[in-house]
């Protein structure tokens, strides 16, 4: 099965928030099928940011059955376990253009593909993911914490000197769990550069 296809029959069987079906009728009319995971890092390519999201969902609902047993959707529900994972980098969506660029080669000047940021809304990162899903559907807080502090200790805000996330992390565990799968999916799931 493919990455778009899995990731709609996951959106569609656990996902039933209102205003979901309006937040990806709008998926589907921008680029987040087609659009890299990153620049030239993990999944760097075309339908990256699909496949991330799906790898990332496998990954919580694995580390949240380690971390709670069976029992686990009394700490997170699986709508919100969905929610979380499916959407936290809708920030990237219309963000990444393919371009090309000249590299030397063996002595020679080639053109080699590569994908540039054109952020037509700098909001930030995990925070314009909330700022966009909170125009389709309501996020409960758990959802909010989860998406917006999603890259951990990788936020700018914190490597610009917040302390903010280490209270986070206490206080919302799942927050630090999600931020685990999204690391584990990069590192061990993807591949890094343009493939």
């Amino acid at each position: 099965m493919d990455s778009q296809q899995e990731f709609i029959d996951i959106y569609m069987s656990e996902i039933k928030r209102a205003g979901s079906d309006n937040l990806l009728e709008w998926l589907q009319r921008t680029d987040f099928f087609n659009a890299p995971a990153s620049t030239n890092f993990h999944s760097a390519c075309k339908g990256g940011l699909c496949e991330h999201s799906v790898k990332v969902y496998k990954r919580f609902i694995n580390i949240l059955k380690s971390e709670f047993g069976d029992e686990w959707q009394n700490k997170l529900s699986a709508e919100s376990a969905a929610i979380c994972a499916l959407l936290h980098d809708v920030c990237k969506v219309n963000f990444y253009k393919e371009d090309v660029k000249n590299v030397k080669i063996n002595g020679e000047w080639v053109q080699r593909p590569y994908y540039s940021v054109s952020d037509d809304l700098p909001y930030g990162h995990g925070e314009k993911s909330v700022y966009i899903i909170n125009g389709f559907i309501k996020l409960s807080r758990d959802e909010a914490m989860i998406i917006n502090w999603h890259m951990g200790e990788f936020d700018l805000r914190v490597r610009g000197g917040s302390y903010s996330l280490p209270d986070v992390f206490y206080r919302y565990p799942c927050c630090l769990l999600f931020h685990s799968a999204d690391v584990q999916a990069t590192y061990l799931d993807e591949k890094r550069g343009i493939s």
